[in-house]
């Protein structure tokens, strides 16, 4: 097998979904979750043995915040045999504070939807696009720990990993040449996987030219979404 570098990652049509569930579970910012063990409900969810389990229950939780808290919490005082009323230590969940949007999956394209306040006082709804660049960095962010309370595997089933930044390209032998006339001497016609392989190609070459050149947000923009489409539909 060979491979293509991508100029810049795409998403995989058959993850995209699952990404979306990731970016709703942990800060946009700091790639932390969004909720902590001192909520109860988030404890039992993280102690649930079924990974797959774990992150539904995980995902839940998490999907209703709409920020990522950094105030120290106080925990209720322990009644335990040899605490009688001790209150214990303030637990900080360590997040950044951060404002979280709302997430929208819209054919390939992720949407961040954020409700700001302008300077008049009139609350505006902004929707960027959410890049495969931005969320690549987002997710490779997230620590070891994090991961298992998600119940995501870090040996085989790192979040990042979802996202496209090599391509593989199979050998000939998967895609052979196709003889036009039957007999196999005549012309020969290349496999359509070949012909896509070709398409994504320049397409990655006009992105890379794009980056190079300093060309305008707009225009890098529009080869990004070509590159993405022709890996989507090699898929």
């Amino acid at each position: 097998f060979g491979h293509i570098e991508l100029a810049k990652p795409v998403y995989h049509p058959g993850f995209i979904k699952k990404v979306k569930k990731v970016l709703e579970i942990v800060c946009h910012n700091c790639s932390k979750v969004l909720a902590d063990r001192s909520d109860p409900e988030f404890l039992q969810a993280v102690n649930t043995r079924d990974p797959k389990v774990r992150f539904n229950r995980v995902w839940n939780i998490c999907k209703k915040k709409t920020r990522c808290e950094n105030e120290v919490k106080e925990q209720k005082p322990d009644d335990g045999e040899y605490g009688l009323n001790m209150k214990q230590a303030p637990v900080n969940h360590g997040g950044c504070g951060n404002i979280q949007p709302r997430v929208r999956h819209k054919a390939l394209q992720l949407i961040a939807k954020y409700e700001a306040q302008g300077e008049d006082g009139v609350k505006k709804k902004e929707e960027p696009p959410i890049t495969p660049e931005m969320a690549h960095n987002i997710l490779r962010r997230i620590s070891d720990e994090d991961l298992r309370d998600m119940g995501l595997n870090l040996e085989y089933a790192r979040p990042e990993w979802m996202i496209v930044t090599v391509l593989p390209v199979p050998p000939p032998p998967v895609r052979p040449s196709i003889s036009m006339d039957g007999t196999g001497q005549g012309l020969r016609n290349e496999d359509d996987l070949t012909y896509k392989l070709g398409d994504i190609i320049r397409a990655n070459s006009n992105v890379k030219q794009a980056i190079r050149e300093g060309s305008p947000a707009h225009i890098a923009q529009d080869f990004e979404q070509l590159l993405q489409y022709h890996v989507a539909t090699y898929m």
